[in-house]
């Protein structure tokens, strides 16, 4: 086994290609002249490609950030939990009741800030088990809720929410919709049209495999107007770095209001042109046999995946320990076989571990990499059965 490449398959951030690399070391430039709004008419255009959204020109002057449709993107210096930050605290009123059902810690992570701005209804599930739809269906019933929040993709546990169910019910209710995409769009299948979604956030270092420190909002008309109302109403919660209504004003002149992360963008922007190259079915198709190709091998190998097997993850896959082993298996994976995965968090740290399909990752590093977690599991005297690894990934 030759040990001398790494296999990088931790779910975020993710290996950057050469040229989003080149990209961020690009010579520095001011943040208002010509030479940078260029940049970010780039990424406005490659953004709403990647939020599955009509096209728009990458070019200045051609109000980049929207298209045919009824969205606009706003670029966030700061990460994904920034960029959701940015959407409640400007969403709702300190009276506003929102319902946020969650099943693992980045859903929690959004109840959580709502808690700061807003009244919330927190329904939490056991982590990796999927939503109880008939609960929620009653919960919007009531008619109370202002808005319903989830966490698409949830990485702690390698569980996808069934966004389509959730969304059309959010419709028939009356209720608006919000989407932490973070590490959803750009690797699996997000309609934020389809499902009339107000605002979805997206975090770079995720599925578009960009860097770590910026991100990015897919907004619709319904949500500027409400944004726009409460301000005018002067109900809103405190903010200024995190003003939707600045960022707004900016927009059009392809701008941030304050001194954007050029370098991110610039990094970013890189890295949605391969994106956009692979496609977005490209890229959904192969996270999808990537998931489905690790998930079946170590199922076959006897171990036990926590997520619902109707919900598991196309981004992330979270594996239970067998009896007997711990992190101490993680560390060894790391130091003696040249190999990342990530552990649990919370209540489930050490006793599971998490592997990436998100990003570029190749099949063919991801086949070598699960050749070095049997071998390494056998040296912690683990019995495996001998199956051909790579035939999962065919």
């Amino acid at each position: 086994m030759d040990l001398k490449q790494d296999c990088f398959l931790v779910p975020g951030p993710v290996r950057m290609s050469e040229s989003c690399l080149q990209a961020l070391s690009s010579p520095v430039m001011t943040a208002r002249g010509t030479e940078f709004r260029d940049v970010m008419a780039h990424l406005n255009s490659g953004l709403r490609y990647a939020f599955n959204l009509s096209p728009s020109q990458p070019v200045r002057g051609t109000q980049s950030w929207s298209g045919d449709d009824d969205y606009k993107v706003v670029v966030v210096s700061g990460s994904g939990t920034a960029a959701m930050e940015m959407v409640i605290a400007n969403r709702f009123r300190s009276n506003d009741l929102v319902l946020v059902p969650t099943n693992g810690k980045f859903g929690e992570r959004v109840a959580e800030m709502c808690k700061r701005f807003c009244n919330v209804k927190h329904i939490k599930y056991e982590w990796g088990r999927a939503f109880d739809l008939y609960e929620l269906e009653q919960q919007l019933g009531r008619g109370c809720y202002e808005s319903l929040l989830i966490c698409h993709n949830e990485t702690s546990t390698g569980i996808t929410q069934d966004a389509a169910a959730i969304a059309e019910m959010c419709q028939r209710h009356k209720t608006s919709f919000i989407l932490d995409g973070i590490t959803s769009v750009g690797g699996l299948p997000v309609h934020p049209q389809e499902w009339n979604a107000e605002a979805v956030v997206m975090g770079a270092q995720k599925c578009t495999a960009g860097p770590s420190g910026i991100a990015a909002i897919a907004i619709n008309s319904r949500f500027i107007e409400r944004v726009h109302a409460i301000r005018e109403q002067g109900d809103s919660n405190p903010n200024y770095y995190f003003d939707m209504v600045s960022a707004l004003k900016k927009g059009d002149d392809d701008q941030t209001p304050w001194t954007p992360a050029i370098n991110l963008a610039m990094g970013w922007a890189a890295s949605l042109d391969n994106l956009k190259s692979e496609s977005n079915e490209g890229r959904w198709n192969r996270c999808e046999k990537l998931a489905h190709g690790v998930q079946n091998l170590f199922l076959d190998l006897g171990f036990e995946l926590l997520a619902d097997q109707q919900q598991r993850s196309n981004t992330v896959t979270a594996i239970l320990y067998p009896d007997g082993i711990d992190d101490s298996w993680r560390n060894r994976l790391k130091e003696d076989y040249n190999t990342q995965v990530i552990g649990a968090q919370d209540h489930l740290k050490g006793k599971m571990f998490r592997i990436g399909s998100m990003g570029e990752t190749p099949i063919e590093e991801m086949v070598e990499g699960c050749k070095r977690m049997v071998h390494c599991f056998k040296s912690f005297g683990l019995e495996l059965p001998e199956l051909d690894v790579g035939s999962y990934f065919v």
